[in-house]
């Protein structure tokens, strides 16, 4: 080779190194990726150049193109791309290659693709895009770190930012405070230089602007004002309340795509609006708006992400702001209340010092009232303990004089004043006191207007307060206890006028005390020049004394015993025996094998003794019977009279039923042996009833209420035999009970009604009158008749009110029933003429109605006339007087005494139906005889006579052939009820 070539290759090759060396320090120096695809373009001699990069999983390049490449190495560059394994990959026509390598650290890669048509060697191209990728590998690390620490910047921001927000809830700052600070934070994360917080209240439909600041819109809300919902129709916020989702562009472009109308109540439009809503677990709780009214500030995704973030946290503060004013409230309130509470325990506390402190003193002034040596030392010792309870410096009592006209002062102490003197009754403030009765404190000014008004005329040194009370004794003004006050700064008030009110009390009481006191030291003084003197008469006296407590002593055993024993017979009486009778059945339940039993008598037919031979015998055969009675039991058993005719027996520690019958039978006969009295034989006899003992009594009175059922059960059997109670009569009983009950309910209810039946002309059947019958409607049973009930109703007491009932629905009914000339009869109980209002009573009952006294017509049994004969004879006298005829019903089954219809305005009879039943059977003639004997007495004393119980025609033409003019019974109608319509036609059956 000759020389000059060889120096040229030499020129050339320094010139190469020296370009190899210039492009590396170009691409090691490269600041961005930008500046490194120049380099390579610019060494690559103009062959086609590509530098590209990318994140891992992508082909797309940030940097470079691919554009300018043939299409072979294209495919050899996204080749090496897709491999990313630093091998070279070549073009289909060799006239380049591509290269790409992966970027850990950045999780990229990089490539570079470099065409062979240039001057530079193949070689030389290698070496350039080994460089430029691993400087591209360098500059995408740093970019990858810059978006790194540029992303801790940022997460590192808004980390402090919520910790802001958190303290500042926790801060002990305003609401408008807190919210204040929330919006510098947010400004510091975006744009928020327009900004507002509305709170959403999903119960209500309503919104709160918590917080508002707007560079352009003036709207300042009040943050307690509520908006509602449906006032908002065209409002952003609001849409985003709704959706629940974060929105964000230009206000007017998301107001058109939400549908929503332009208006001026939702403010101006903005470039660029962004709202994200605050959520909670129980939904949408609010909203966070920013927006921008400048056109090169707009917001991005990452603000929406970082906006909806912080929204959060908002809410959280915003809550726990909430809870923390509503915390501080129920701790003001609970203040509040625990302060009114201590007041009211201190007030409390102080009135329990302060009775305590009147209690003291009401002690203190008693025991001064017995223990003082003098009324000087009294009247001093009251006055300290006054000065213990209030300001006492000045203090005096005043007492009235006996005669009434002065005024004395036992006790005084004051300043200014010197002893006060006794005086004549004036015109001052302690007269003005005893004048009225009543405390009076006044100050100067009111004791001025006292004097203006003439009331009081003041006498002694002016003060400045005064307050006196009065004392009393026995509801009279006795005197006054008053305190003073010469220092404007010394006053009295209400509290006082109470404390010295309530001192004054018991001052007068002790002051009673302490005079009656040293009165009984002067009568001390004359008992005891009397005491020798009468030592003597009282030895005497008391010698009589003893003989006195003596016969007090016998006359109570007396007493002790008539109060247990009766006084006729001596026999323990109904105390006694129920005291016995309660001590066996406790030891009868601690010891079922003590067994007892009740026994009670009555004598039969004592009454009839007693009616015919007077009082004197039947008590004397009482006292004989309770001796026989007594005669015919054992000495620990207890004869008792309980009273009238009636006996009881305890047996006690028998063994069964037979000893109890076994004394009953020894009983009667004893009772069966006649009784001379006088000069009289009489007879008597006893119908005796059992009732042993058994577990389900726990009272005495039970076991005699069941031995007086057996008793009656006993005279029901024929008398002069005995009964022993048995669950027959326990099922009587409780039956009897049940109607009692009943018949109360009914009561109460109206469920007795009257049913009627005609009373008729024999010979032609026509109705002159009605008779209104008892009958109960009862809700199970029907209509009841008075058998079913009328005994129970009697021994209730019930008949009265029964009565009463049956009187005023007949006499309601009575009008629309009858016709011209008719008349009603009702029957009154014999209980009713106990009361001697019983005339009046019915005949007002029917003047109510506008019932005639002759419309009416009342009817009473023989039992009737027999009680108090004056009594029944006024009323029925009474009742005839006014035109209302008397009926005796059941004529011939009593005692039929003529001296009734003598003495008694009697002026009618009703023949019993058993008279009336004879008349036809075939032995009639008796029944005959007895209705022709009744007809003829009513005939001779000109009194109506009416036949009951007419049931065949036979009968009816006997009575007609007999004289009987008036009948009634089911030949001509049954008993009906009354209602609305009027009384139906009489028939024949």
């Amino acid at each position: 080779m000759s020389r000059r070539r060889i120096q040229a290759k030499t020129s050339r090759s320094r010139d190469a190194q020296r370009t190899k060396a210039s492009a590396w320090r170009a691409i090691a120096y490269a600041e961005d990726m930008a500046a490194l695809a120049e380099v390579l373009r610019e060494f690559a001699a103009g062959a086609p150049v590509a530098l590209c990069c990318g994140r891992s999983g992508g082909r797309s390049g940030r940097f470079g193109s691919d554009a300018g490449l043939p299409a072979d190495l294209r495919d050899a560059l996204a080749e090496a791309i897709e491999a990313l394994d630093d091998r070279p990959r070549r073009s289909g026509s060799g006239a380049g290659f591509a290269q790409a390598r992966a970027v850990p650290h950045a999780l990229g890669w990089v490539a570079v693709a470099l065409g062979c048509e240039g001057q530079c060697s193949e070689d030389r191209l290698r070496h350039l895009a080994d460089a430029a990728l691993r400087r591209a590998a360098t500059l995408l690390e740093r970019e990858h770190l810059h978006e790194t620490v540029h992303r801790l910047e940022k997460a590192e921001l808004l980390q402090s930012a919520l910790y802001a927000i958190a303290d500042m809830a926790s801060a002990p700052l305003e609401m408008s405070e807190m919210l204040r600070g929330i919006h510098r934070i947010v400004s510091d994360l975006m744009y928020a230089e327009n900004f507002y917080i509305v709170l959403y209240d999903a119960a209500r439909e309503s919104i709160r602007f918590l917080y508002f600041a707007d560079s352009k819109d003036n709207f300042a809300p009040d943050p307690e004002t509520e908006f509602a919902i449906a006032d908002l129709p065209n409002s952003l916020t609001v849409a985003l309340i709704r959706r629940g989702q974060s929105m964000m562009g230009p206000s007017g472009r998301v107001a058109e795509e939400l549908g929503l109308a332009s208006s001026p109540q939702t403010g101006p439009e903005s470039e660029d609006w962004l709202g994200v809503p605050m959520l909670d677990d129980h939904g949408v709780r609010g909203a966070v708006v920013v927006q921008s009214y400048d056109h090169g500030v707009r917001y991005s995704e990452e603000d929406r992400t970082l906006l909806t973030f912080v929204a959060r946290h908002i809410l959280t503060a915003l809550l726990r702001k909430q809870g923390q004013h509503e915390l501080e409230q129920r701790v003001r309130d609970r203040t509040r209340a625990l302060a009114a509470a201590n007041d009211e325990l201190r007030q409390e506390i102080e009135e329990r010092q302060r009775a305590q402190r009147l209690l003291a003193a009401q002690f203190r002034i008693a025991e001064l009232s017995i223990g003082a040596d003098s009324m000087e030392s009294f009247y001093a010792q009251v006055h300290a303990v006054v000065g213990e309870l209030l300001y006492a410096k000045n203090f005096f009592i005043a007492l009235l004089s006996e005669d009434g006209t002065a005024l004395e002062f036992p006790y005084s102490v004051d300043e200014r004043d010197p002893p006060r003197p006794r005086r004549l009754l004036g015109r001052g403030l302690t007269e003005y006191v005893l004048r009225t009765g009543r405390p009076l404190l006044v100050d100067q000014a009111a004791h001025e207007a006292l004097q203006a008004r003439g009331e009081v005329i003041t006498s002694g040194a002016p003060s400045d307060w005064w307050l006196g009370v009065p004392l009393v004794q026995d509801e009279r003004t006795i005197g006054v206890l008053a305190v003073q006050s010469y220092s404007p700064g010394i006053g009295f008030n209400l509290h006082d006028q109470e404390l010295l009110s309530f001192v004054a009390f018991h001052i007068a009481a002790g002051l009673e005390r302490k005079q009656a006191q040293d009165r009984l030291k002067l009568a001390y003084a004359e008992l005891e020049q009397r005491v020798e003197e009468r030592t003597h008469a009282l030895a005497e006296a008391n010698r009589e004394l003893r003989a006195m407590i003596a016969e007090r002593e016998r006359a109570e055993e007396r007493l002790t015993h008539q109060a247990l024993h009766d006084s006729l017979t001596g026999l323990p009486n109904r105390v006694r025996l129920l005291d016995r009778l309660q001590a066996a059945m406790a030891r009868y339940h601690r010891d079922p094998r003590r067994s007892f039993a009740v026994l009670f008598l009555d004598l039969d037919r004592f009454k009839v003794v007693n009616d015919s031979v007077g009082h004197l015998i039947g008590d004397e055969m009482l006292v004989q019977a309770g001796r026989r009675i007594a005669g015919a039991v054992r000495e620990p058993d207890t004869v008792a009279r309980l009273g009238g005719d009636e006996f009881a027996i305890l047996l006690e520690e028998i063994h069964g039923e037979e000893e109890a019958c076994e004394v009953a039978a020894r009983v009667i006969d004893a009772l069966a042996a006649p009784m001379i009295i006088g000069d009289k034989e009489l007879y008597t006899s006893a119908s005796i009833g059992i009732a042993m003992a058994h577990p389900r009594y726990s009272q005495g009175e039970e076991l005699l209420r069941d031995a007086d059922v057996a008793m009656y059960r006993a005279k029901a059997a024929g008398r002069q035999r005995y009964e022993i109670f048995d669950e027959q009569l326990r099922h009587e009983a409780l039956r009897v009970l049940d109607i009692e009950s009943d018949l109360r309910r009914a009561l109460a209810t109206g469920d007795f009604e009257p049913h009627f039946q005609s009373i008729v002309r024999l010979g032609d059947a026509h109705r002159v009158g009605l008779e209104s019958l008892l009958r109960w409607r009862h809700p199970c049973h029907g209509i009841l008749c008075p058998e079913h009930f009328l005994a129970v109703a009697q021994d209730s007491g019930l008949i009265e009110q029964i009565d009463w009932l049956l009187f005023e629905r007949t006499c309601r009914l009575a009008p629309s029933l009858l016709g011209p000339g008719q008349y009603v009869s009702i029957n009154v109980s014999p209980r009713h003429f106990r009361s001697p209002r019983l005339a009046g009573r019915l005949l007002e009952l029917m003047a109510v109605n506008g019932l005639a006294p002759s419309q009416v017509r009342i009817e009473i049994t023989e039992g009737a006339l027999l009680d108090d004969s004056s009594v029944v004879r006024d009323s029925l006298v009474q009742l005839r007087e006014a035109g209302v005829v008397v009926q005796l019903d059941d004529f011939g089954t009593g005692y039929s005494a003529l001296s009734y219809l003598h003495r008694f305005p009697i002026g009618s009879l009703k023949i019993d139906r058993s008279f009336i039943a004879g008349l036809d059977s075939s032995s009639g003639q008796g029944g005959t005889a007895v209705v022709r004997a009744i007809l003829a007495l009513a005939r001779s004393l000109g009194i109506e006579a009416i036949a009951e119980g007419i049931e065949t025609p036979a009968q009816r033409e006997t009575l007609i052939g007999l004289g009987c003019a008036y009948g009634q019974g089911y030949l001509f109608d049954a008993p009906w009820a009354a209602g609305e319509i009027g009384a139906p036609d009489v028939h024949l059956a």
